[in-house]
């Protein structure tokens, strides 16, 4: 566990009592504070009591008196669509308001001035692709036979890891809520994936999503930034953190474009990736029969990473070795089975339309099973990855709704996913593959995005021969 330093001696209030809240709490305490909870679920409040954690309704008056500083769960809003009546207060009394990324990173240092080789943290944030970028890096490393810990949106909670030790990596995944209210954000390596409109009513529109993303670029400043600059968000944040064309401290990443100039660029065509410094090739990977990283997508995810391992002092082969290894994360892009010459594939992940075309474009003869809770902006955005679809079955409570923003395309309405798959197995010929990337929330039908590619795969694993 990773102790939180700062607040020996003074009160410190921790509002959500999820999987990061406990974490802070306890880290908090290891340090010295004196740590009051709240949630409005009673259950997770008796949790915390069974643990020693005294809990206390810090939305009612003077609650904030003698509180040093207020610890929030990711999942609470601070400002948008309307700050948290216990944030509210606490904005109104002067008290910080801090999360457990920004405790991890305030907290970091003790001892290091004794190690040969300090340790290294890298951050990865995005829209898309995040989770398997940051789970790749991770993989690369360990590969490699560096130590390296897997924290933050993805795995364990930051505060739960161990203390690195000389050489080691911490390796996060942080979501647009995490960065967004962090007090510090300082890590070595930052890796920007890509940008797509998500999250727009916590964020206050898309501009306020990019600037959360943004914070962890320029609340300090990493030693080297990953950038991929497929969007102009993208382009725009390279150009606000380099001093130059020849700027080796930004590498851009891309997927699909060749990228040239004096500086540090890694980008992958027509399944190949190139890295390229001050002007000359320096390495090239064949990503084709990389089968955990299929499609463009998957190939900027790999750029990304590749990047980020390069900047770390990992060398071309080593990486080589270590994406051939890579099994892909579940319910992204994976692979679940292939019978009689079908693919059965579970990017249950891909709970936006980007994400979802970008499931469409990395396959082609695709039965497809879509649908679930819709999001704003529509369905318009997938019209490049239909042409791949040779029928769509679409599930969830709103499927006749979904279906009708799919035209061009044949759609059955299947409502639950039971059915679905058992028409989508029917149907599929020698070649075809049956591809689950919702483009939807999953919350009309299941708990997560987990459940949901659970129970895609268990049917068709029970259905097979």
């Amino acid at each position: 566990m990773i102790q939180v330093r700062g607040f020996d001696g003074h009160r410190v209030a921790v509002l959500g009592l999820g999987r990061s809240g406990l974490s802070a709490a306890r880290a908090l305490r290891q340090g010295g504070a004196e740590v009051l909870v709240w949630d409005d679920n009673p259950a997770a409040r008796e949790r915390a009591e069974a643990e020693g954690f005294e809990p206390r309704e810090m939305a009612r008056p003077a609650a904030f008196d003698d509180i040093a500083c207020l610890v929030v769960s990711p999942g609470i809003p601070h400002l948008y669509p309307a700050p948290n009546p216990v944030i509210a207060a606490a904005l109104e009394a002067g008290v910080p308001v801090d999360n457990d990324i920004g405790l991890f990173f305030r907290s970091l240092g003790e001892g290091w001035e004794m190690f040969d080789r300090p340790p290294k943290v890298v951050a990865v944030t995005g829209s898309n692709g995040k989770s398997t970028t940051s789970a790749l890096i991770h993989h690369l490393l360990h590969a490699a036979k560096r130590d390296s810990q897997l924290a933050g949106n993805i795995g364990r909670g930051v505060l739960d890891i161990d203390p690195p030790e000389d050489g080691g990596v911490v390796v996060l995944e942080l979501s647009s809520y995490q960065t967004d209210l962090a007090r510090a954000l300082t890590p070595d390596v930052a890796v920007f994936t890509n940008l797509s409109p998500d999250h727009l009513d916590r964020h206050g529109g898309l501009g306020g999503y990019f600037a959360a993303k943004r914070r962890l670029f320029a609340e300090g400043g990493p030693d080297r930034a990953v950038i991929g600059v497929d969007e102009v968000e993208g382009r725009y944040l390279a150009n606000q953190l380099s001093e130059g064309r020849g700027d080796d401290r930004v590498i851009r990443v891309s997927s699909g474009t060749k990228l040239n100039g004096p500086g540090w660029q890694v980008f992958s065509r027509k399944g190949f990736l190139s890295e390229w410094r001050k002007g000359r090739q320096v390495a090239s990977i064949d990503l084709r029969d990389v089968t955990g990283l299929p499609g463009a997508h998957n190939h900027q995810n790999a750029c990304a990473a590749y990047a980020a391992c390069r900047a770390l002092g990992l060398g071309p082969r080593d990486i080589e070795a270590g994406l051939k290894s890579f099994k892909g994360l579940p319910h992204r892009s994976q692979t679940i089975a292939e019978d009689a010459g079908v693919r059965y594939v579970n990017d249950s992940k891909a709970t936006n339309v980007d994400s979802a075309l970008k499931a469409l474009q990395a396959f082609k003869k695709i039965r497809w099973i879509c649908g679930g809770l819709m999001k704003e902006g529509g369905l318009e955005a997938l019209a490049p990855g239909l042409a791949n679809v040779t029928k769509a079955y679409v599930i969830g409570r709103e499927a006749e709704g979904f279906a009708l923003g799919l035209p061009g395309i044949e759609a059955e309405i299947c409502t639950t996913m039971e059915t679905a798959v058992l028409h989508a197995m029917q149907d599929a010929q020698p070649g075809d593959v049956v591809l689950l990337a919702p483009a939807a929330a999953s919350f009309d039908q299941y708990d997560n995005f987990e459940k949901r590619g659970e129970d895609f795969a268990a049917r068709v694993l029970q259905a097979l021969p």
